[in-house]
C-alpha cells in the first residue's frame, strides 16, 4: 500500500496539471501580488533589520535571489528567510488553510525560481503543488491546531513549501519524498508566540527550510520514507487529540483543487485575521451611524473560542501587540474609523482616548465552526451600547472583506498593493504589479526583479 509521504511526492513530480484552470491561475496570481505588496510594505520593520544583519554576518559572499526586490542579493534560503520575514512583519497578508499559505509559499518559490531561472509558469505550478500538499495535510487533521499551540503557517508551511521547491527543481518521487521527510524535522511555530517578531520568523524560516531541504537532500543528506504517516512521525505529533487520519494515501490530489474550493482570503487590515468581522462590524456601525467613540458606553464582540485563544493581547501597549488584541481592533476603528498601517504603531496605541475605548470592549466566545474556516465561528457579532441606552447590532457577519467568499476587487487589490509599495521610492509600484499581473507570460521570474539580477 501506498503511504502518504510516498503519495504526495509523487504528486510532486507529477501534479498533473500542466495546463492551469484560469481560476486557479487567477487565485494564485493574486497570491503573488498581495505578498509582494505586503512583503515591500514590511523590508524596513525592525524584525527584517534584524534578520538581515544575523544573513548579513555569515558572509556567505553567494549571491542567487533579491532581497525584498532591491538591489542586495543573498543566498536563496536566506534571500527567502528575509522576504518572508519581511512579508509576514505586518500581518497583512493573505489567509487560508489556517495560516498565511502565500507569506511561505511565494519567498520560497520567488527565490529558488531566481536561482534556477525558473519561467513565471514554473512559478504558479510550484506555488499551487505547495499550496494543494498544505491542504492535504489539513484535511487530515479534525482538530484545531491554534489551540494545541502550533502556528500552521510555519509547521505546515515548511511542508508546503519544500513541495514547491522540489517541483521547481523537478525532483523524482524518491528525492521529493525523501525532502519532505526531512523538511518535517525541520517544521515548528508557536502560538505562545503572537504578537512578537517571532511569529514573521515562522513565516520566513519555513520559507528557507524548504529550499534547505531540497539542497540538502540533493547532496545526499538522508530521511525516513514514512515520516508524514509513522506513528511517531509528522502527523502525529502535531495533532492536538491525536484523531488525525495518517493511514490513507493522497488519492485524490492533482484531480480536486482544493484552491478552487478555500482560495485565499486578501486582508483589509493589518490585522490578526481573527479581528477581522468585527472590525467590518464596528466599521458599517459607525459609519452608518456617525458614533462618536466617546458616546460609546460598551462594545460587545462576540467571536469563536479558537479566534479568542489567538486574540491573547487585552491590553496592549505596542502596535506589534496590537496586531493579536481584538480590544484595540475594536478601539481603533471607534477613534480613527479604520484600521491601518498608521494606526498600528506604538504612539497610535497608547493614546488616552485609544486606551479608554479598549476598557470598554467586551469579549464573549461563541462554540460554533465554520466549515469553510474550521478555526472561526461560523459568525461573528458585534453591539454598541450608546449612552442613553442606545444599542446598535451588526447582526450575524458571516465573512470579512476581502474573504475569498467575498473577495476585493481588482481595483481594490490594486489599490493596497499600491498603498503597500508607496513608500518604496526606488519601486516603480505600477510595472511591478503589471508585471505580477501578467507572470504566467514571463520567460524568467528574475524580470519580476527591476534590479536583474543573473546570479
Amino acid at each position: 500500500m501506498t503511504g502518504l509521504t510516498e503519495s504526495l511526492s509523487r504528486f510532486i513530480a507529477n501534479p498533473g496539471f500542466d495546463t492551469l484552470p484560469a481560476e486557479a491561475v487567477r487565485i494564485v496570481k493574486t497570491g503573488f501580488i498581495d505578498n509582494v505588496a505586503t512583503m515591500i510594505a514590511g523590508r524596513n520593520e525592525p524584525v527584517v533589520r534584524i534578520i538581515r544583519q544575523f544573513v548579513a554576518a555569515r558572509k556567505s559572499g553567494v549571491r542567487e535571489a533579491s532581497i525584498v526586490f532591491g538591489e542586495e542579493t543573498a543566498a536563496s534560503a536566506d534571500a527567502a528567510l528575509i522576504n518572508a520575514t519581511a512579508a509576514h512583519a505586518l500581518d497583512y497578508d493573505d489567509v487560508a488553510l489556517q495560516g498565511h499559505p502565500s507569506t511561505v509559499l511565494v519567498p520560497a518559490v520567488l527565490a529558488e525560481g531566481q536561482y534556477l531561472d525558473a519561467s513565471g509558469a514554473d512559478a504558479l505550478r510550484a506555488y499551487l503543488v505547495g499550496y494543494e500538499v498544505w491542504a492535504e495535510l489539513l484535511a487530515r487533521e479534525p482538530d484545531a491546531y491554534h489551540v494545541k499551540g502550533w502556528h500552521p503557517t510555519g509547521v505546515l508551511g515548511t511542508i508546503g513549501a519544500t513541495a514547491a521547491v522540489a517541483h521547481l527543481h523537478r525532483l523524482s518521487p524518491d528525492a521529493s519524498r525523501n525532502a519532505l521527510a526531512l523538511a518535517a524535522s525541520m517544521a515548528s511555530g508557536l502560538v505562545a508566540n503572537f504578537g512578537t517578531m517571532t511569529k514573521p520568523c515562522h513565516a520566513g524560516r519555513a520559507a528557507a527550510c524548504a529550499i534547505e531541504a531540497v539542497r540538502l537532500t540533493a547532496g545526499g543528506l538522508t530521511a525516513a520514507p514514512d515520516v508524514l504517516e509513522h506513528h511517531a512521525g509528522y502527523l502525529a505529533a502535531l495533532s492536538p487529540q491525536g484523531r488525525v487520519d495518517r493511514a490513507g494515501p493522497a488519492s485524490t490530489l492533482g484531480r480536486q483543487l482544493r484552491i478552487l474550493d478555500s482560495g485565499l482570503s486578501i486582508k483589509s487590515y493589518p490585522m490578526c485575521y481573527a479581528t477581522h468581522r468585527v472590525i467590518d462590524g464596528v466599521l458599517d456601525l459607525v459609519t452608518a451611524h456617525d458614533v462618536k467613540s466617546e458616546d460609546v458606553t460598551e462594545v460587545q464582540a462576540c467571536v469563536g473560542v479558537t479566534q479568542a485563544s489567538m486574540l491573547r493581547n487585552h491590553a496592549p501597549v505596542t502596535g506589534l501587540e496590537a496586531k493579536f488584541s481584538l480590544e484595540f481592533a475594536v478601539a481603533s476603528a471607534l477613534v480613527a474609523r479604520k484600521v491601518g498601517l498608521r494606526e498600528l504603531t506604538d504612539e497610535f496605541v497608547t493614546q488616552p482616548r485609544v486606551r479608554e475605548a479598549m476598557a470598554r470592549v467586551r469579549t464573549s466566545t461563541l462554540d460554533t465552526h465554520c466549515p469553510i474556516e474550521p478555526i472561526f465561528a461560523f459568525t461573528d457579532r458585534v453591539t454598541i451600547e450608546l449612552k442613553g441606552g442606545r444599542r446598535l447590532d451588526t447582526g450575524e457577519i458571516r465573512f470579512a472583506r476581502g474573504n475569498a467568499k467575498l473577495p476585493l476587487k481588482d481595483e481594490e487589490l490594486r489599490a493596497k498593493f499600491l498603498d503597500c509599495v508607496s513608500g518604496a521610492g526606488d519601486l516603480d509600484g505600477v510595472g511591478l504589479y503589471e508585471r505580477l499581473n501578467a507572470i504566467e507570460e514571463l520567460d524568467s521570474v528574475r524580470d519580476l526583479v527591476p534590479h536583474n539580477h543573473r546570479g
